[in-house]
């Protein structure tokens, strides 16, 4: 007689693991918090030392009332406020006043910047490398990936607001208390989390992560100019419009008021319910917008190293132009009041009298050049570390098995690099020299500011350079690239007003360019550092060819 034995089925992995959709959340947000192990410490601690020394310097650049009552008088202007925040601020501008309407837009900003990278990072380029459908191969739910991502993004804002917090309430400065302060935090987050949901929707809409990413910062901006055109004109509705309109009407340090956050709170939640809904209409890997059917044969510009460089730069290159156009333009509106809103800051009056220049206009304008040029320099390593990002993903080994050499290849991405690095540099000064010229009702300041922007060429250039041997001879350490923006706008733009020795300014590429149009033209070091540039590409291009290639 024989027994039957009956099997029982294996339960399905979302049971096994009891979380259905959301199965290996737990895991995957301690995966990414592993991988973001380096990277959200430095965005976290940057933004918040970033918050609290400029708290400091308030209280030394505006010690006394007439100080600040100088400083409302000045940005009690359409351009003054597109470049801050509402007018209510200025009805009682002490210090916490003071952070509240100049620093919650930018920083908000930033933070939705961060937060965009973190659920892009998590999500979209898991699935286009390829790694998200090895991972949902095993016991991982539908929804487990974009719940990390927003976790991961939750978290970081969330600590950010609380060291905010803690931070100004304890600076003991007049106006910024504990309980502003704790607004003030967590005014960054709920912005924060407004943009880490808008990046869990457009996502869904593209299989690429620099498109998904593009449309989230693309927003960014809307929101931004909504609130600045509101502000500016005094229409309420268009700040109202604006999720970084809701947080600076918070009105920290003045009314303390909560409500605003439960908007941003709500479309969050709208957000990422809508993210999660979408991700249900698409195939792993795929977006919800169809790819377009290309030409069956390729132009000959595709064919080209350099032309198919320039198509894989594109969309980065045309909004980095649009931001520096648009940001070029904001400053040159307020370049006509820059002597009535600076002249009574010792600190600025001291670092505009190092600079020189015939006009407060022309010393604004040069130390403003910095900050352009600093940005633009975002863009350039960027697109320098390219081939670093198409290596590690295993695309260029197919295609330098062809008859493709490893220099013609690296060159043409540093090709785009460079020259669209100046391209930026002249879309910036167009920007700035229209708007600085018409602000200022001085015409011949259109030249000028455009010449001044083009001068820091060279400089980003270096910057390429430096890029390309770290590239070529220490790939691993590529990143390493970032340093010369960040110590150029911390020693460039920073260090003229905390009054940094001068031997620190010499060490930036960016130091050694003239300081038009304050400064005469020099041209001995435009051609020494654009052969320190033709001779640091040369030594990465040099790097590139004798190391092997990382292969997959």
């Amino acid at each position: 007689m024989s027994t039957a034995t009956a099997t029982k089925a294996p339960a399905p992995a979302g049971s096994r693991t009891g979380g259905g959709a959301l199965a290996g959340t737990g895991t995957l947000i301690r995966f990414d918090l592993r991988r973001d192990r380096v990277r959200l410490p430095v965005w976290i601690v940057a933004l918040f030392l970033g918050t609290v020394s400029t708290a400091n310097n308030y209280k030394t650049l505006y010690a006394d009332p007439e100080d600040r009552a100088s400083v409302v008088t000045t940005m009690d202007s359409p351009a003054g406020l597109a470049m801050t925040g509402p007018r209510h601020y200025l009805d009682d501008y002490n210090f916490g006043a003071m952070l509240g309407h100049q620093m919650l837009g930018f920083m908000a900003v930033m933070v939705a910047l961060m937060s965009v990278l973190i659920v892009a990072r998590h999500t979209r380029d898991e699935e286009e490398t390829g790694r998200a459908e090895l991972v949902r191969s095993a016991a991982v739910g539908r929804h487990a990936h974009l719940a990390a991502a927003l976790t991961v993004a939750a978290v970081a804002n969330v600590v950010l607001a609380l060291l905010l917090a803690v931070g100004l309430g304890g600076l003991g400065i007049d106006g910024i208390d504990g309980g502003g302060s704790l607004l003030y935090g967590f005014a960054h987050a709920a912005v924060g989390l407004t943009f880490a949901a808008v990046a869990a929707v457009t996502l869904q809409i593209t299989a690429h992560t620099r498109g998904a990413s593009g449309m989230a910062l693309a927003v960014i901006g809307i929101a931004y100019v909504l609130r600045a055109a509101g502000d500016a004109g005094g229409n309420d509705a268009l700040s109202w419009l604006s999720p970084i309109g809701w947080a600076q009407r918070t009105y920290a340090y003045v009314d303390n008021r909560w409500w605003p956050l439960l908007l941003c709170l709500l479309l969050a939640g709208l957000c990422a319910a809508a993210g999660f809904v979408l991700s249900t209409r698409r195939d792993v890997g795929a977006g919800l917008r169809a790819s377009r059917l290309g030409s069956p044969v390729a132009s000959d510009a595709l064919s080209r190293p350099l032309g198919f460089a320039l198509r894989l730069h594109r969309g980065m290159l045309i909004g980095f132009g649009a931001g520096l156009f648009l940001m070029g333009a904001m400053y040159g509106s307020i370049l006509g009041d820059a002597e009535d809103m600076l002249k009574n800051i010792d600190q600025i009056q001291e670092a505009l009298e190092e600079i020189g220049g015939a006009t407060m206009a022309e010393s604004f304008a040069s130390m403003v050049m910095i900050i352009i040029a600093v940005v633009a320099s975002v863009y350039v390593v960027m697109a320098a570390l390219r081939p670093r990002s198409e290596e590690t993903g295993g695309r260029a080994e197919p295609l330098l098995a062809t008859g493709l050499s490893r220099t013609r290849w690296v060159g043409s991405h540093l090709a785009v690099a460079m020259t669209g690095g100046t391209a930026l540099l002249v879309l910036a000064g167009l920007g700035f020299g229209l708007s600085g010229a018409a602000s200022a009702s001085d015409g011949g300041l259109f030249l000028a500011l455009l010449g001044a922007a083009l001068a820091y060429a060279p400089a980003l250039w270096v910057t390429v350079g430096v890029a390309v041997v770290l590239f070529g001879w220490f790939p691993r350490a590529s990143a390493a690239a970032w340093i010369v923006p960040v110590y150029a706008f911390v020693v460039g733009y920073l260090g003229r007003l905390l009054q940094f020795p001068a031997w620190m300014n010499n060490i930036s590429p960016f130091g050694h360019v003239p300081q038009l149009p304050a400064a005469e033209m020099s041209w001995t070091p435009m051609a020494v550092l654009t052969l320190l540039a033709a001779g640091l590409v040369w030594v990465g291009l040099e790097g590139f060819r004798s190391r092997d290639l990382e292969t997959k």
